[in-house]
This record gives C-alpha cells, structure tokens and sequence, in this order.
C-alpha cells in the first residue's frame, strides 16, 4: 500500500510515495538549519536530558548522544509485548514522523517502513515503565535499528543485529535529534487505546447478543426496553433498539412481570460502556492532531512539548476498564439465572438428566473465575506520581499501564462473553420453539463451534475455540 501521510491499514505492505519522501526531505533540511545555527539550547540534542538537560554538549558528545539516548535507558526485561501490539506500535511512531512536527529524515521513515515490511519485531517490555513517558519502551523498541538489544523471531530472542543482517539490511546510523524523537511520546498508549478500544467495541457488540439470548430464552417481558426509556441518552436508544430488532417475535412468557435485574439493566451497562468506549477514541483521534515530539519542530523553532504525559488517553482507558467490569458482573450473574430452573423453566443446570449429569454449572464456575481476574483490574492505573530524575520527573500518568489493564479486562470479558453464549445456546436447545428470528443464525454460529451437549464433556478446549471466534468477529 502507498503512504501518503495520513491513513494506511494494518498488515499491508507499506511504500513511501515520492512527493512525502521530498516534504520529509524539505522539512529534515529545515530542522538541520535551525540546529547548526546553534543559538540556543535544544533539549536532547545539543543538551543533556533529564535532570542533566543544563548541561551544553560539544559536537564530539552531539555526535554519540543520539545513539546513547536509546541504548543507556534499554533497562527492561521480559514479559514482552506481543508481536501484533509491536507491529501497531511501529505503525503509530510511522504516523508521528509523517507529521511535519518531527523533522526526522526520510531515511529513517524509510527504514521503519522496511522493518514493517519484513516483520521486524523488537522485544519490547510490557511492564517495570516507571519513567514520565515511554522511554523504557521506546528505548527497547529502537536500539534494534542500531542493531542493539533483541528481537522476537517465532517468539525467540535474537540479537537485532542478526536479524537486520538476515533481511540484508544494515544498521541505521542516527542524525541530528534522531534518537531523541524515537523515544518522545506516548505511542504505547495510543497503541493500547487503539487496539483495547477495538475490544472494546467487539465485547459490546457480543454482549448485546447475549443479552438478547437472555431475553429470548427466559421469555422476559419486552416494555422495559422500549427504546423510549432511553429519553435523551442516545447510546442507550441505539442499543435498545438492536435488542428489540433481534428479540421481535420471539416469546414472552405471560405469567412473567419482571426479569431478572441483570437482563433488564444489560443495555444500560452496556450504554455506558459503549460511551466510554467512544470518549476514548474521542481522544486517541486527537493525540493525532497534537505535537508528540519534545522539542517539536514548528514554525522554525524547537518547541517543548508534553506529549509524554497521555494522562487524558491513560484515566479514559481506567474508566473503559471498569465500565467492561460491570459488563462482566452484569454477565455472569445473566450466566446464573439462565441455570436455574426457576427463572428459565428448563430443566435444572440446563442438563437433559438432571443429577447425573452436571449439565453448565462448571461452566459458570469458569466465568466466576473469570470475574474475579476482572474486577481485580477496576482499581485506576493511571494514579500514583513518584519523583524521579532526581525530582526533575515528579509526576507519571503510567498510561500504558492503564492500556495493559483494559487489555487485560478485555480478554477475561471475552472468556466470560463466551461461557455466556454457550448458556444461551443450550438454553435455546432444551428450550420449545426456534425462538426470535433475528437470532437464529447467532445461535448457529455458537453451536458451529461448540455444539449443544446432550451429556457432560469437558468443555475446555471448546470455550477456547468460541474465544477466538468472539475475537475474530
């Protein structure tokens, strides 16, 4: 795919288009006519950083100060950041140096391109980040350019020196400011935004389902979600009117005057969530629009900025973190009612043999597990300033923290959403009738992947595979 400078996908072979490479050049020849004017300090460039940002380099110390920005703060360790997140982050730092903030020369754009292209993959640690911003990371992520530090190839440490002579390419020598913009930022936390709010989005979309499952098989009065309830909450209307579109014409169970509480508050946790989850994006479109680099180049000056600090990216990835735990409360207990049989009217554990046979109980046991893990990640990551730098650094946002958290939130989400579509569906099986039409092909879809049970398995291997499925939708 051609880069013009603004949008690429995922995956897609990148190919830097002439008239970016000559802006790149033009505005790369601007930032190196300010720095030889040499009139005053620039940070991370002709001084030092840090607590240490006071002290005037020489042209000898300017000339290794580049390469020991990243290689002096490489002090992780492993766990390491998948390769799918690596990728993303790569692709986040692509789009910073195509805005005209960066001035960093085309042939480093085009040497992060050609590692996109090849699968070049740095170990990057996920956690132990205490510095303001990301330097930690972004250090680990970039030393490899020098053909320093390690790579994962198949999930396996390798020198990055070996892995850039392997795709026939040398290590890239850094320029003026060079190595001080690889690690300016936030793009950890954009990445983490990015990707947890796809989650995100993906869990609501599914929880909505198993609502309507929910719904549908208990036979629940319909009047509470009349979208009307919503009045001015315009998440909650367009949610409301989803479940109504997939639960039409199914049955209602006359002798019922309300559901469960947790079928009946399901969209409006799920309203909220998806709010939160907007907000987010809200913001991480923004970060788009804002200077990253420390100092930025613009209107010919080297201005300090504080892109590091993505607090505002950190505190709405907290909130979309406990809005998906609710969800995931919401959930399990939905799980529970569906069981007993004195709200579902089938027969006990949803097994054709009660007694015997332990039907979904076990099953339910696995999301309780699940919740647990969940609702240990509600507490905010985002807070807990300490000094470092000598105090020059007193305050942190740990943003990417915060991403870890709700990328973490969102997989025991998906586990649980999945234990749910398993109840719904064999509810459905022991139940009268095909149910709502505007859900049948949902629950072909679950029992294509794990079919009904008409005596107990171990399901594990299964819930696995609907995962994933949940996942890829």
């Amino acid at each position: 795919m051609i880069v013009t400078g603004s949008d690429f996908a995922d995956g897609e072979r990148l190919v830097l288009t002439k008239p970016l490479v000559a802006a790149l050049k033009a505005r790369r020849d601007e930032v190196l006519a300010a720095l030889r004017k040499g009139e005053i300090p620039v940070y991370g460039v002709n001084t030092g950083m840090g607590r240490l940002a006071g002290v005037a380099l020489d042209a000898r110390q300017q000339a290794e100060h580049q390469r020991n920005l990243l290689i002096g703060r490489a002090v992780g360790g492993p766990p390491w950041l998948p390769p799918e997140d690596v990728r993303a982050l790569l692709v986040v730092r692509l789009r910073d140096f195509l805005r005209p903030w960066s001035g960093v020369s085309p042939d480093l754009v085009q040497f992060l391109v050609d590692r996109l292209n090849d699968g070049f993959t740095p170990a990057i640690p996920r956690t132990g980040l205490g510095s303001s911003g990301e330097i930690i990371p972004l250090s680990h992520a970039f030393q490899t350019f020098l053909g320093i530090g390690t790579v994962l190839e198949d999930g396996v440490e390798t020198p990055a020196a070996e892995a850039l002579a392997a795709r026939g390419a040398t290590p890239y020598v850094l320029g003026p400011k060079e190595g001080a913009s690889l690690i300016q930022g936030s793009p950890l936390a954009v990445t983490h935004a990015q990707r947890g709010w796809a989650e995100a989005r993906r869990l609501i979309r599914l929880q909505t389902l198993t609502a309507a499952f929910a719904i549908d098989v208990l036979g629940a009065p319909r009047a509470v979600f009349a979208p009307v309830m919503a009045g001015g909450d315009d998440h909650l209307r367009r949610l409301l009117e989803e479940l109504n579109d997939l639960v039409s014409g199914g049955f209602v169970r006359p002798d019922v005057v309300q559901a469960p509480l947790s079928v009946r508050v399901a969209p409006r946790a799920l309203a909220h969530a998806d709010r939160v989850a907007t907000d987010l994006r809200e913001t991480w479109l923004r970060w788009e629009s804002m200077p990253g680099d420390s100092p930025s180049f613009v209107d010919g000056e080297f201005v300090p900025g504080t892109g590091y600090h993505a607090v505002d990216l950190g505190l709405r990835m907290d909130a979309l973190t406990a809005a998906l735990v609710h969800v995931g409360e919401v959930s399990v207990q939905r799980m529970h009612r569906l069981l007993d049989e004195r709200f579902s009217g089938l027969p006990a554990q949803l097994t054709a043999d009660p007694g015997p046979r332990a039907g979904l109980v076990p099953l339910h046991k696995r999301a309780v597990g699940e919740l647990h893990a969940l609702r240990r990640l509600a507490t905010p990551a985002t807070l807990g300033s300490i000094d470092t730098s000598a105090g020059q650094e007193d305050v942190q946002a740990f943003a990417w923290a915060a991403g870890e958290q709700l990328r973490s939130a969102a997989a025991h989400l998906f586990a649980i959403t999945a234990c749910e579509l398993i109840t719904g569906s064999q509810a459905r099986y022991l139940a009268e009738g095909k149910g709502a039409a505007g859900l049948r092909e949902s629950y072909e879809w679950v029992r294509s992947v794990v079919p009904p049970l008409d005596e107990d398995r171990p399901l594990g291997p299964e819930v696995e595979r609907l995962i994933a499925a949940c996942r890829a939708s």
